[in-house]
């Protein structure tokens, strides 16, 4: 087998702990949490998560589907007996196409500014060419600043040094 294809052993595939710890603190923000408890909490998720998509799976499987979509998901949800959690789901899954929805029309702005992508880069690589010359303006005032003040600093050392009321 190459190292390319390690397998992942089940034991392997769990949800961060931090979104776990997040979720908690969130859900339960007054009651402290053992270490143990979390433990058990994250992998009891990641049990759930394994049993709805195996079972979503397997009605993808019988349907002679490739891809499991949403529907397989809520007809898993209903087999395994937790139909209770299918109107939450179906409101996630509502969100999520809202979501998709607005990055779609987002990138549909950039095609529908009627501004070649030729032009954009152009304009792009202007503002970046204004910037460097800005930031190259902005580096020579403060060289120029720090040389004054080192003129001026040697200036006055050179001032003491030849001081005639230094008796010292």
């Amino acid at each position: 087998m190459s190292s390319t294809s390690v397998p992942v052993e089940d034991d392997e595939l769990t949800l961060p702990r931090a979104s776990i710890n997040k979720m908690i603190k969130e859900l339960i923000p007054t009651v402290r949490v053992a270490n143990e408890s979390r433990e058990l909490i994250l992998n009891c998720c990641t049990e759930f998560i394994h049993l709805i998509a195996s079972e979503a799976n397997e009605i993808c499987n019988l349907s002679r589907k490739k891809t499991i979509n949403a529907e397989h998901v809520l007809k898993a949800l209903d087999r395994l007996g937790f139909g209770d959690y299918r109107s939450e789901a179906e409101a996630v899954l509502q969100d999520c196409k809202e979501v998709a929805a607005k990055r779609r029309r987002q990138s549909m702005r950039l095609e529908n500014l009627g501004i070649p992508e030729e032009e954009l880069l152009r304009q792009q690589q202007a503002l970046f060419a204004k910037a460097r010359e800005e930031q190259a303006q902005a580096d020579q005032q403060q060289w120029l600043q720090l040389q004054e003040a080192a003129k001026i600093a040697s200036m006055q050392k050179s001032a003491e040094e030849s001081d005639p009321d230094d008796y010292s």
